[in-house]
């Protein structure tokens, strides 16, 4: 472990201000982030605890008529069991609830949950000097390496790591946009899709957020698909396992059963958090069959590349899409 300073700002301001050192990092719950200190993946001399930050809307959970908004310092916990957000959109509890242990859930905070590091086993063990994540141009050894869990879909050949999270496959589906504050009190919002970026050339580059740039919250805009969401997740054992393929669903069914509207994200098979609107484009104006639940996912996943010991993602990604298609169409709402 490296030696560490520590100190708990009690405004933005000044917690973006401390962030301006290079050695520093931002922690909340910090789950993710003392793991890998520990392990010496990660690097830093001063941490920068922002869970004392006075402004109340930072751990606030607020339901408009039009949008939801929730601070960045919300609990996993706390949103899963919040019984407005229970009703309106089942989506969001389960993505939570399939997100963690119970202890990790009251521990975890929105903002930090989103920018969890990948799982990769290359990436997270220093050992290993090809990794593209921790050691830029050093190569990546999952590409001939034993890459079972890694990603099918926005791969590149300098980084196949999977993006590890639930919660943010719900807020890509849900067109959720992310609320920050950086460098002189700039504020931005930047739609959730867009906030991480795909592995390219860059991999270590993983988000669109600058140094000294902190998530304040999350902006969910409400509409008639709420109601009929779910998350589905496929993963090793039913317990704490992080998801070989899962489906984040939100549907607007015509009293005919033809699909209005589809949201669609994918986790556990791509190297950030996945909208498919492939799959959206084709469901929308059909009704939800199984036949065009299969038609939608064969769509998600045309442009799937797999590895020596990830094929099976692609026909389980397909089929864990076409069960939460289903499922999301047979609930009663």
């Amino acid at each position: 472990m490296q030696p560490i300073t520590y100190e708990k700002p009690e405004t933005m301001e000044a917690a973006v201000r401390a962030l301006g050192r290079e050695d520093a990092l931002f922690v909340a719950g910090g789950t993710t982030v003392f793991d890998l200190l520990k392990v010496n993946v990660m690097q830093a001399s001063h941490l920068v605890d922002v869970t004392r930050l006075a402004d109340p809307r930072l751990s606030a959970i607020e339901i408009g008529e039009e949008e939801i908004r929730i601070g960045s310092l919300v609990r996993m916990a706390d949103l899963a069991a919040h019984p407005g957000i229970r009703a309106i959109c089942p989506l969001i509890p389960q993505s939570l609830d399939l997100g963690a242990s119970e202890q990790i859930r009251n521990m975890a905070r929105l903002g930090g949950n989103v920018l969890q590091r990948t799982r990769c086993a290359y990436f997270r063990e220093a050992s290993f000097a090809a990794c593209n994540k921790r050691r830029p141009g050093s190569g990546c050894a999952a590409l001939e390496g034993h890459n079972r869990q890694h990603a099918v879909l926005g791969a590149s050949d300098a980084c196949i790591a999977v993006y590890p999270g639930d919660f943010p496959q719900a807020l890509a589906a849900l067109d959720a946009r992310v609320e920050t504050i950086g460098r002189q009190g700039r504020v931005r919002a930047i739609p959730f899709t867009k906030l991480h970026r795909l592995p390219d050339t860059t991999p270590h580059v993983e988000t669109v957020l600058e140094r000294e740039e902190l998530i304040t919250g999350f902006v969910i805009p409400r509409g008639p698909w709420m109601k009929r969401s779910l998350y589905l997740k496929i993963r090793d054992r039913q317990s704490y396992a992080f998801a070989l393929a899962s489906a984040a669903v939100a549907l607007d069914l015509a009293a005919v059963g033809v699909v209005r509207d589809a949201r669609i994200g994918l986790g556990g098979v791509a190297t950030v958090p996945w909208r498919s609107a492939e799959a959206e484009a084709a469901l929308k104006g059909h009704p939800l069959t199984e036949e065009n639940a299969q038609r939608a996912a064969d769509a998600a996943f045309a442009g799937a590349f797999a590895r020596s010991h990830n094929h099976y993602k692609i026909p389980l990604g397909k089929q864990t899409l076409v069960r939460a298609l289903l499922g999301a169409a047979a609930m009663e709402i």
